[in-house]
């Protein structure tokens, strides 16, 4: 996984996505398939890897802003 990532990342400069979600992702399945993993499986851990570092942050962050706004703090 951390070599699917790292040259994966790659993917991020070449093509210009907000957190490279699309052209990482594709890049982190295709790695890992080519390295043996089946494709289904490389992409459950993809989705499972994105779900994690970037859909539940998103949680957390929408409550605090939507605390400080109903706070009018912002």
């Amino acid at each position: 996984m951390v070599l699917a990532l790292l040259l994966a990342s790659t993917a991020v400069g070449a093509v210009p996505a907000p957190g490279g979600i699309g052209p990482v992702d594709a890049a982190m399945v295709l790695t890992m398939a080519a390295y043996g993993a089946p494709l289904s499986l490389a992409t459950a851990t993809v989705i499972g890897y994105r779900v994690l570092t970037v859909w539940i942050p998103l949680l957390p962050g929408a409550l605090v802003l939507s605390a400080l706004v109903h706070r009018e703090v912002l």
